[in-house]
């Protein structure tokens, strides 16, 4: 008896991975006759399980979705990282329903693996300090229904705390050229959000990301004519949806790129609109662990390059500053001439707290 339950976890094991297997190939992995397996996914059938077995060369069996959830099994390595995934879950609202979810898991491990996951004590700390107002789950999911369903949304989007025409995540405090880009289109539409109230919106939802324990919206701005990335957060959907719409190409084809370049204020590539280098007078090993994205060359004992790019050329100069070492061979002009300003705003700073 031990012996078939062990063959029947492992069977459900196979058929867990999205694909179907011919009854002789899971009659090999488990060292049984076919006529084994038959009997052994009638079992699993009779358990709830939807087992699903299909003819021709690209047939077998294939675990299906089914209307109620069957009793789950998961390898050491499995429990794990669904530990690790549930105890680092940040917004969205499901902080709660993580911590139960992890509570009804922990309660049906066994002895052994639930004191593995017991030392994974592990807490998330969100990246930005999080709204006033959680964001709903039920959200995520009309989002994500409209991208799957290809219908363009209609909704009201609330400005920043800062400023009235928050347009998309290119519109980050980080980076003031695509904010002011972005504002001068929304006031020429005569869009945009006046004396702090919400906007309406109309755009063909693409993709949901999470950046920063926050989560946004790609999708292409039917007003704006663009593509823009929404705070989620912000997002207060109508209903109904508008008509169904065909996907247009995000540019570069690559979902992380692209973010990335709209997070640095780039239209185009994944590259900083201001980029530009220095020698700074300390070891390269010194550096660069605070580069980031930037590259460090090593020119002697006390000596590197360093080439790194930012949304303005008085950030990219601070950043640069910020090593506490003496800095020479700036390029290129643009970047000395920020160097410049900064030096005057810092000494007259300084002679006003004399």
């Amino acid at each position: 008896m031990a012996e078939t339950s062990s063959r029947m976890l492992k069977l459900l094991s196979l058929l867990q991975v999205p694909r179907g297997w011919p009854g002789r190939d899971l009659a090999a992995r488990l060292k049984v006759t076919e006529r084994t397996v038959r009997r052994d996914v009638d079992r699993l059938r009779e358990l709830g399980y939807r087992i699903r077995a299909a003819k021709g060369p690209h047939g077998g069996y294939r675990l299906e979705a089914g209307s109620v959830l069957p009793p789950l099994l998961f390898d050491d390595e499995q429990a794990v990282a669904l530990t690790l995934a549930l105890r680092t879950v940040t917004g969205a609202g499901l902080e709660d329903a993580a911590a139960r979810t992890l509570a009804t898991v922990r309660q049906v491990l066994p002895s052994r693996l639930r004191h593995r996951v017991d030392t994974l004590q592990v807490t998330a700390v969100p990246a930005h300090p999080q709204p006033d107002s959680p964001l709903a789950p039920d959200r995520l999911v009309t989002l994500g229904a409209a991208i799957r369903a290809r219908e363009e949304l209609r909704f009201d989007y609330s400005p920043n705390d800062s400023a009235a025409n928050d347009s998309a995540a290119n519109d980050s405090a980080a980076n003031k050229t695509a904010t002011d880009k972005s504002a001068a289109n929304d006031h020429a539409t005569g869009d945009h959000a006046a004396h702090g109230r919400p906007a309406r919106r109309r755009a063909q939802p693409h993709h949901l990301v999470t950046r920063a324990g926050r989560w946004y919206l790609i999708a292409w701005d039917l007003d704006r004519d663009d593509w823009r990335i929404f705070r989620v957060d912000r997002i207060a959907p109508r209903t109904p949806n508008g008509p169904r719409f065909t996907p247009r190409e995000l540019p570069g084809g690559d979902v992380q790129a692209f973010v990335r370049a709209r997070f640095k204020g780039s239209d185009g590539p994944d590259t900083w609109p201001c980029s530009g280098e220095a020698v700074l007078a300390i070891p390269a090993a010194a550096a660069a662990p605070f580069a980031g994205d930037g590259v460090v060359e090593d020119l002697g004992p006390q000596r590197c390059r360093l080439v790194l790019g930012s949304w303005s050329w008085p950030a990219l100069a601070t950043a640069i500053g910020r090593f506490d070492a003496d800095i020479e061979a700036v390029r290129p002009p643009e970047l000395a001439q920020a160097f410049a300003r900064l030096a005057h705003r810092f000494t007259a700073a300084a002679d006003s707290s004399a």
